[in-house]
């Protein structure tokens, strides 16, 4: 029961945050573009799509460009981010990522940029190897533990709450990958980088694109006047040279292959 209230939690997160989504997803969209630069087109023909997690669809214009004769599948378990999806030519499926509506052995490329991390690893990843094709690919975009290290250091000094999930490093999604019998061809690992004028700002923004859900542990009360303070003061720490705090994003690719 607690999986299932902490995907109801995470689903009405996205579901309120879908009509700022496009205005503050700067990070979501340089992951998409790294993404895209990383994963080698197949050598095979690509006849089906599938966006696991497409929030509004950013990304299925450059899918739709890079595979004109696809067809294309929008799928994202939020209705309302799903909702937005629905201008672009693609099939809009409200689905969750780790129960696959899909037949075995269906899609030619699985593309997921950026919803991985709020799945269980072996679940997404078992899906994704049943419903790709012999030889079909997998390019997945998730994130490391690095990620928001600035705001989980700053929030050590005001308590003990969970303020930012944890998120799994490269060496268990690759052991994952190939338990699912996905043959690894490529990965890396980079941080990405949010910057903003200050912390208002930085936590709005990561507010507007929904990714603020941290489930069952973290902190019930309001923060206060004084816990807001000493987290300001040891956010600070990390402020640039150039005057702007920064929020890290540890991106992690993975071009994953079904074996033919």
């Amino acid at each position: 029961m607690a999986a299932l209230a902490r995907k109801h939690e995470i689903r009405r997160a996205f579901d309120r945050a879908a009509a700022t989504y496009d205005t503050a997803a700067h990070v979501q969209r340089e992951a998409a573009a790294h993404l895209s630069a990383f994963a080698r087109t197949p050598a095979k023909a690509v006849r089906c799509v599938l966006d696991a997690g497409c929030g509004t669809g950013q990304a299925l214009p450059g899918l739709a460009a890079r595979f004109p004769q696809a067809h294309r599948i929008a799928l994202d378990f939020s209705p309302a981010m799903l909702a937005r999806a629905r201008a672009f030519d693609a099939l809009p499926l409200c689905a969750d990522i780790e129960y696959l509506p899909l037949a075995d052995a269906t899609v030619d490329l699985y593309w997921s940029s950026l919803a991985l991390q709020w799945c269980d690893p072996a679940r997404a990843l078992a899906e994704a190897a049943r419903v790709l094709k012999p030889g079909g690919a997998a390019w997945i975009a998730t994130l490391g533990p690095n990620t928001l290290h600035e705001l989980r250091t700053a929030f050590a000094s005001v308590d003990d709450d969970v303020h930012v999930i944890d998120f799994d490093d490269i060496a268990h999604w690759l052991a994952i990958a190939e338990a699912s019998g996905l043959a690894i061809e490529t990965h890396s690992q980079t941080p990405l980088c949010e910057i903003a004028a200050d912390l208002h700002e930085l936590l709005g923004n990561i507010k507007a694109i929904g990714a603020h859900t941290v489930g069952e542990k973290r902190r019930r009360q309001p923060l206060g006047r004084r816990g807001w303070q000493i987290l300001q003061s040891a956010y600070e720490a990390f402020r640039r040279p150039d005057g702007a705090l920064p929020a890290t994003y540890d991106l992690i690719l993975l071009a994953l292959r079904k074996p033919a």
